[in-house]
């Protein structure tokens, strides 16, 4: 049994559980998994068990319990430190959080009008003038981020792969699904992002999995 152990939620819908998942990968350090059913008859009760917030994700790593997806990348930052999970640069780590929180915080008309379904297809619904806000902001960070500490170091948001492109992952997989009209450069972030083998690795289990939330499904 490994140290860490991570608990999620199903893979196709839980954006949450993706985000700390993705960081955790990128550590190469070994790790348990357990995914728990959501929205069904006894998972609130068993997510209690490991998060007392009676939401995933949640992480525990020997003692510590953690059961917040940005606290549980910070935690992962501060104990494995020789990834970089955070840009080396201040102000680009400023960026990277600011950014990060503002995901964590914000876009709720996206949440609610596009939620995470990664192997279902639903061409342009959904978009509301709220939601074309929102992809406006997130597009206005993403251009932000990659000129000011990305473009010429690398592919990712701050040119290597760090927390802020964990944090935005789920939103990478939306615009997929919803089939957004994206500017070019945002088009070409997403496409590094989907690239990852770890993120391939949670679509094909996503892909795979048997259980179906109804309300997701429209």
């Amino acid at each position: 049994m490994a140290e860490l152990t991570i608990y999620l939620g199903n893979k196709n819908y839980s954006s949450w559980s993706l985000r700390p998942w993705l960081v955790l990968k990128r550590t190469t350090v070994a790790f348990d998994e357990v995914v728990i059913p959501l929205y069904q008859p006894g998972s609130r009760e068993t997510i209690l068990k490991y998060s007392p917030s009676g939401r995933v994700p949640a992480l525990r790593h020997g003692e510590v319990m953690v059961w917040d997806s940005l606290a549980i990348c910070e935690y992962l930052a501060e104990s494995f430190p020789n990834f970089d999970l955070w840009p080396k640069d201040q102000a680009a780590r400023a960026l990277a959080r600011v950014v990060s929180a503002e995901m964590h915080a914000g876009f709720e008309a996206l949440r609610e009008h596009l939620p995470m379904n990664i192997r279902s297809s639903f061409p342009g619904r959904g978009v509301t003038p709220e939601v074309q806000a929102d992809i406006n902001r997130i597009m206005s960070i993403w251009r932000d981020c990659r000129s000011r500490f990305g473009d010429g170091q690398g592919d990712f948001l701050f040119g290597s792969f760090t927390i802020a492109d964990a944090m935005f992952a789920p939103i990478v997989t939306r615009f997929r699904t919803y089939k957004i009209e994206l500017e070019r450069e945002a088009d070409a972030y997403c496409d590094t992002v989907l690239a990852m083998p770890a993120m391939q690795e949670w679509i094909t289990a996503a892909k795979n999995e048997p259980m179906i939330i109804e309300k997701y499904e429209f």
